[in-house]
């Protein structure tokens, strides 16, 4: 880190063994993340006069290039808080899946959401049990009457809208769908 990690009381003494631990968990995400400029952090009881039942609040920022994380936990999110070690755990733990996120999007890893492959229904064999979609990007699927999700074969008309996932290998009629689904008005999409 460019600035020293900084840790803060607020509503209690100072505790060498609580920052110590957060000076541990500020290691491993050095180690996760070594692009962290600055950490500070506020560790806060609810309530001063108390000696059992305090909640504690753990606030966590982590200075990145280009960016600043916080992480907040509040104790009325979860009575565990009790225990500012479990406090101090939680927080970190965000902060860790937060600066995941981060790297992820800094890489060009974010996850992209697939569309679902879809077509037409353009031939049916009834008495087969099978048929072929046309895909919206060309081509003919075939599929079998079992590959039909909450759908009877019987009742599948031709023109039909579909969605479905295409299987890895071709079958001897080509490329085959694994699941079908009806799309439409009367028919839920997904």
């Amino acid at each position: 880190m460019e600035t020293p990690l900084e840790v803060s009381f607020r509503n209690m003494d100072r505790s060498d063994a609580v920052e110590a631990k957060v000076r541990e968990r500020v290691e491993k995400l050095e180690r996760f993340f070594g692009r962290i400029t600055s950490c500070r952090v506020l560790i806060e009881a609810t309530n001063r006069q108390h000696t059992k039942g305090n909640l504690y609040h753990v606030h966590v920022e982590v200075a990145v290039p280009g960016r600043e994380v916080v992480v907040s936990r509040n104790p009325a999110e979860k009575h565990a808080h009790e225990d500012v070690y479990v406090a101090v755990r939680d927080a970190f733990d965000a902060m860790r899946r937060r600066l995941e996120d981060h790297a992820r999007r800094w890489g060009g890893q974010v996850k992209a959401h697939e569309v679902p492959l879809h077509g037409t229904v353009i031939k049916l064999f009834p008495y087969e049990g099978y048929g072929f979609i046309e895909a919206s990007e060309g081509g003919e699927i075939y599929f079998h009457r079992n590959s039909l999700v909450d759908a009877d074969f019987d009742k599948v008309e031709e023109g039909q809208q579909v969605r479905y996932v295409a299987a890895e290998r071709e079958s001897d009629k080509g490329p085959q769908a694994t699941t079908v689904r009806l799309i439409g008005k009367h028919h839920p999409v997904g």
